[in-house]
């Protein structure tokens, strides 16, 4: 029971802090941030595509990451044609941008008489 209790407090707590973004803001940018699907090159040689999304949100098998894993940071604020570094436990990756897209804002329904 206090294990259950923990948790609800934990959930409440988070509810509170939970901001709504809005990715469409950003429509037709080129720059990395919260909410991006970025297309982009590592090493050079293979190319990844990936959602950048909040921790509660992601589903790696549908190719998105939260916006604290060690890719997302290293790719926030960076722009297409941007190349950025990865440290990994294998050495230094390179990441090049090809890529970024935001979802399309919503169209307002036009008004009826």
């Amino acid at each position: 029971m206090r294990e259950i209790d923990r948790r609800i407090r934990f959930l409440t707590q988070r509810l509170e802090i939970a901001v709504i973004t809005d990715p469409s803001l950003h429509h037709g940018r080129d720059q990395v941030f919260f909410g991006a699907t970025v297309l982009y090159l590592v090493d050079g040689q293979s190319e990844r595509c990936v959602t950048i999304k909040g921790i509660d949100e992601v589903d790696s098998s549908a190719g998105e990451i939260s916006w604290v894993s060690p890719v997302a940071r290293t790719l926030l604020k960076a722009c297409v044609g941007d190349e950025v570094q990865l440290m990994t436990p294998s050495g230094i990756r390179l990441l090049e941008v090809l890529q970024v897209r935001y979802p399309a804002p919503p169209q307002s329904e036009p008004l009826q008489a």
